[in-house]
């Protein structure tokens, strides 16, 4: 008994050391594969189908949710739907196992890109033995078809990336350069940009012929080009110097005492078109200017040209992403006669509509008379209303809606709404519409009395239900202010989600159309919980501010940028100028 127990010991070392070995072949079975041996991604182009195969190893599987994307992620960026192959139950989720293999036809792809493309599969595993992977993404690069220059152009007006419209003009031709922004300028034509110069011109033509024969065509003509190239020579000496200097001009227009000199400058163009007096140069003035041109065409070229430029500076379009890209050209290219031009250009092509006016003023303006004054009126209730828009940026909101409440209920008292005399035809629309603008008049005081701000919803005071706010106005205004590239750049580490920062002003029109119509927008607001919103209110202008929009390469306002998870900051997906919630919407998504 004794020499067993003796040799006892050296017993359970073997037993221990073969118990060893076996566990330690175990781990050996166990050994996890790499992404790259549990997951094999091709993508092949053949017949106009991109074959694309995701390769599974054994006891590992795909999960078929929405971490499972196929998705063109240059030169544009959106994701493609497409034909998945039957999923089954795994453990109460569907997943794929073996292989997934997926066939795209090219035209899902070319029919929204032209050129190049990059095809980025995205998807998510685990395996049995209990490890998940990180989601994985995997790029292919594939040649298409060059695209043309309307395809280009396309393309670049639907683009809200002014970084990306840099990259553009410097790879391409002057000529195209030029064209592109001619397109540009007409295709600007058709916002609502250009709308306030149309009544501005219209009533410079009337009150130069008011009380005498309507203008002829070529009189009319005149008037508009003088017009259309003063504003283009604001236009290409503004974006100059603000390409050269790096600065905004823009925002120096903004000032509250520039503003308020010409809204007395729109009320008096109104007042003399309601028939108070008349403006017009002095008679030697006008004697010296007939010798250098007919008499009908000399009378006004200096106030015609003056009020151009000044459209320019106050009423035109100029933090569009186009504008902002040709100044960013400008300072990153040092190109200045090209940049110049380019403007130039894109100015004409803006003018258009208004060469057009003048064209058709001679031919379809009524003849003096009863007519003739009805229109001059219609175009002075037009200067008041541009007024009170200069005033609506440096006023409080509720003052704004007074203002905009005593132009429709004057309106509508200018219009007879309470005479007898009833009309016939046309003159019962006439009476209706001065009705809308009482009612609607009406409204605005009641709503401005009741503490709302905003003429899209006057009677939000009284409305039950929970109204949605945009992310600016759920913060008070200080806290918009004083933002440095410090502070803001403190904020964005703080947050674990990805961040959006919206760069605006009180004085920019398109930032009020975004905090009014997309930010509140049912669409907008999901997408917005998976993200912190930083409002960063820039109406000051100061060092700081500046020292922000040269951080980020911007210009003016509005502009949107955005930062991943990771707080890294994504230039490719910035965006300049109004958007529509439902671009919003689709562009948030594209955030991770």
């Amino acid at each position: 008994m004794q020499h067993i127990i003796k040799k006892l010991p050296l017993a359970m070392i073997f037993f221990s050391l073969f118990l060893f070995a076996g566990f330690d072949s175990a781990l050996k079975k166990q050994k996890f594969l790499s992404p790259d041996e549990a997951f094999g991604v091709t993508a092949v182009l053949k017949d106009d189908v991109i074959k694309t195969k995701i390769t599974i190893a054994d006891k590992i599987h795909v999960y078929d949710d929405d971490t499972l994307r196929y998705k063109i992620v240059s030169p544009e960026d959106f994701t493609l739907e497409v034909q998945r192959p039957p999923s089954h139950d795994f453990d109460g989720d569907k997943v794929f196992e073996k292989e997934i293999v997926v066939d795209i036809p090219v035209k899902d792809i070319t029919s929204k890109v032209k050129g190049n493309y990059t095809l980025e599969i995205a998807f998510q595993g685990c395996s049995e033995s209990g490890i998940c992977y990180q989601p994985i993404k995997k790029r292919f690069s594939f040649e298409g078809e060059e695209a043309g220059i309307w395809d280009k152009i396309a393309t670049l007006a639907k683009e809200g990336n002014t970084g990306k419209i840099v990259d553009v003009l410097i790879n391409e031709s002057s000529l195209f350069i030029l064209f592109l922004f001619f397109v540009f300028g007409l295709l600007l034509s058709l916002t609502p940009c250009i709308f306030p110069m149309i009544p501005i011109l219209s009533s410079i033509i009337i009150s130069q012929h008011s009380g005498r024969q309507k203008p002829s065509v070529s009189q009319a003509f005149f008037t508009s080009l003088v017009y259309v190239l003063a504003m283009a020579c604001t236009y290409t000496i503004v974006g100059l110097v603000a390409g050269m200097l790096g600065a905004d001009i823009q925002a120096g227009m903004q000032n509250p005492w520039v503003l308020t000199l010409f809204t007395g400058v729109f009320i008096a163009l109104a007042l003399s078109l309601f028939g108070y007096y008349e403006i017009g140069l002095p008679a030697s003035w006008q004697s010296k200017l007939n010798q250098v041109s007919d008499n009908a065409q000399g009378k006004g070229i200096l106030g015609t040209a003056i009020m151009g430029a000044l459209s320019a500076l106050i009423v035109g379009p100029c933090t569009a992403a186009p504008i902002s890209g040709a100044v960013i050209f400008i300072s990153q290219t040092g190109d200045a006669f090209l940049g110049a031009v380019a403007l130039f250009v894109m100015s004409i092509g803006m003018g258009m509509p208004l060469l057009l006016v003048g064209l058709g003023a001679g031919k379809f303006m009524p003849k003096p008379g009863g007519w003739m004054t009805a229109v001059s009126q219609a175009f002075g209730v037009m200067m008041l209303a541009l007024a009170i828009f200069m005033l609506s940026r440096i006023l409080p909101g509720g003052v704004t809606m007074i203002l905009w409440s005593l132009l429709f209920l004057g309106t509508a008292l200018y219009m007879g709404v309470f005479e007898s005399k009833a009309g016939e035809g046309a003159m019962k629309l006439f009476k209706l519409l001065a009705m809308v603008s009482l009612i609607y008049g009406i409204v605005l005081f009641v709503g401005a009395v009741s503490g709302a701000k905003s003429m899209f919803s006057p009677l939000g005071k009284f409305t039950s239900g929970t109204v949605v706010q945009s992310p600016n106005k759920a913060i008070k205004s200080s806290e918009h202010l004083g933002y440095s590239v410090a502070r803001l750049m403190k904020e964005v580490k703080a947050s674990d989600k990805p961040v959006v920062v919206d760069f605006g002003k009180d004085s920019c029109t398109a930032c009020t159309e975004l905090e009014e119509i997309t930010f509140p927008d049912a669409r907008v607001q999901k997408e917005l919980k998976n993200f912190t919103f930083i409002k960063v209110d820039l109406t000051a202008n100061n060092d700081e501010d500046k020292a922000l929009l040269k951080e980020f390469g911007l210009f003016g306002t509005p502009n949107i940028i955005f930062f991943n998870k990771e707080n890294k900051y994504l230039p490719e997906k910035s965006l300049t100028g109004f958007v529509s919630p439902e671009d919003f919407a689709k562009h948030l998504q594209n955030i991770e």
